[in-house]
C-alpha cells in the first residue's frame, strides 16, 4: 500500500476516502495520487480537439486545479506525499487508466452506493472499478476518524482460485493486526453442512500463516444478506471479498456479489481481483 490513488468528485463521500487513504498512507509511508476525472458535455465527439471548447476545458481544468490545490492543503495530509492528476476521461475508466500508468497498488474510493434503477440501470463508478480493477479497491461509505480493521470478516466459498489473492489479504490484516473472520455463507441454493464447510475451510486455511483468525459458517436467504448480518453480528471494521470481474452477459445472469455489497454495505468494503 506504498501508492495510493484517490479519486475525487469532491463530494463529501470522496473526501471521506481521502481521510482514510491519509491514514494508511501515513501508517505504510506511503503516497497518495489525488484524482480527478473531468467528463465534458461532448466527450467522445472530438470535444477535446475542437479550438471552439478550449475556453470550456480551460475553464473546468482550472477550477478543477483549486480546489484540487485547497484539498491539498488540508491539514490531515501533512507530511504525507500527495500528487495531483486531472483526466479528461469517463471516470471509471479513467481511474483503471491511471492506476495502471502509475503502477498504483490500492485505490481508496468513497461511495454513496445506488439502489433502484439507478444501480439495475446505470450502476455507480465505484462499482465499475471494484468490478475492473487488478488492484485492491477499499470502498468508505461514511465518516471515519479512525480507520481500523481490528475485525476484518472475509466471505468466501474459500476454493482454489482464491489462494492467490487471498495471501494480499492476509497482508492487509497483518498490517492492521487483525482478527480476521472468514466466513462461509450457506443458502438454500447452495448448501454445505457444518462438516462439510468445516473441511473445506480447515484445508484451505493451513496452508497459510496466520493464527490469528477464527473459521465460521452462517446461514442466510442469500450470501449477500448473509455476509452483512454476520459482518453486524461481529461487529466488523471491514469486510474482504474477492471478485471475478464478471463482465457482459455473464454479468447481467450472475451478478458480483463484491458489487452488491459495494452498493448496500454500509461498512468499509475492500475487493481483490482473482
Amino acid at each position: 500500500m506504498k501508492k495510493i490513488l484517490v479519486p475525487t468528485d469532491f463530494s463529501k463521500h470522496s473526501e471521506y476516502a481521502l481521510r482514510v487513504a491519509a491514514q494508511i498512507a501515513r501508517k505504510n509511508n506511503g503516497e497518495i495520487i489525488l484524482l480527478h476525472m473531468i467528463e465534458l458535455p461532448h466527450q467522445g465527439n472530438d470535444a477535446i480537439g475542437t479550438g471552439k471548447d478550449l475556453p470550456e476545458i480551460m475553464f473546468f481544468k482550472n477550477k478543477a486545479i483549486e480546489r484540487l490545490e485547497d484539498l491539498m492543503d488540508e491539514d490531515f495530509l501533512d507530511g504525507i506525499e500527495v500528487s495531483e492528476v486531472i483526466q479528461f476521461e469517463k471516470a471509471f475508466s479513467g481511474v483503471l487508466n491511471i492506476s495502471k500508468k502509475n503502477d498504483i497498488d490500492f485505490i481508496v474510493m468513497g461511495s454513496h452506493g445506488a439502489s433502484g434503477f439507478n444501480e439495475m440501470l446505470i450502476g455507480s463508478n465505484t462499482e465499475k472499478v471494484v468490478r475492473y480493477s487488478d488492484v485492491p479497491v477499499l470502498v468508505i461509505k461514511n465518516e471515519m476518524s479512525e480507520f481500523k480493521a481490528d475485525s476484518f470478516v472475509f466471505a468466501s466459498d474459500f476454493s482454489e482460485e482464491i489462494k492467490k489473492p487471498f495471501a494480499k489479504i492476509l497482508d492487509f490484516a497483518k498490517g492492521y493486526g487483525s482478527h480476521l473472520n472468514l466466513v462461509m455463507i450457506n443458502t438454500p441454493n447452495s448448501f454445505k453442512s457444518t462438516i462439510v464447510a468445516e473441511n473445506i475451510m480447515n484445508d484451505f486455511i493451513k496452508e497459510f500463516d496466520y493464527s490469528n483468525h477464527s473459521l465460521h459458517i452462517y446461514n442466510d436467504v442469500n450470501v449477500e444478506k448473509g455476509i452483512i448480518n454476520f459482518s453486524n453480528s461481529v461487529n466488523a471494521d471491514v469486510i474482504g471479498m474477492c471478485t471475478h470481474g464478471r463482465t457482459g452477459f455473464a454479468h447481467f445472469f450472475n451478478g458480483s456479489i463484491s458489487e452488491d455489497l459495494v452498493n448496500h454495505a454500509v461498512r468499509p468494503v475492500i475487493t481483490f481481483k482473482i
